[in-house]
């Protein structure tokens, strides 16, 4: 069990509770260590059923989570790119901070809808009768 809180920004604090850690052996290089503690880090996080977020910020990173969610809606972040199991914990936390980041960012503005210049049509025009010249051009000569 994961004791300190997480802060993810002045209004997203992931109480303690929430998070649940699993300590894995992990792969790579490392030698006599990596075979003998358990440096990997598996952090677990309910999504679908944490009070600290909103119902926008859950749909949204469920989505940005992918396969890593399963379909309880239950978060998975392994970390093993460091060879301390503490700096593989915070490794995990903070990838978990910025996906909970990204999933609270404000959606994009919507596409406002722009007219061509008057310029830019007659432009437009004028190249599409000039094609369409050249084309005449093309065909076989009358016989007047």
């Amino acid at each position: 069990m994961a004791s300190d809180a997480l802060v993810i920004n002045n209004r997203i604090t992931i109480a303690g509770w929430e998070l649940t850690e699993q300590f894995v052996l992990a792969g790579g290089p490392g030698g006599q260590n990596v075979n003998k503690v358990s440096t990997a880090v598996q952090l677990f996080f309910n999504i679908a059923g944490s009070p600290a977020l909103s119902d926008r910020v859950k749909e949204n990173a469920l989505k940005l989570a992918g396969r890593r969610a399963s379909k309880e809606g239950v978060l998975m972040i392994e970390a093993n790119r460091f060879r301390s199991q503490e700096r593989n914990r915070e490794d995990a936390r903070e990838r978990l901070k910025e996906l909970i980041l990204a999933a609270a960012a404000p959606p994009p503005p919507p596409r406002k809808k722009t007219k061509p210049t008057k310029g830019s049509v007659e432009r437009r025009l004028k190249e599409k009768s000039g094609r369409s010249e050249v084309k005449k051009m093309r065909g076989r000569p009358g016989g007047d």
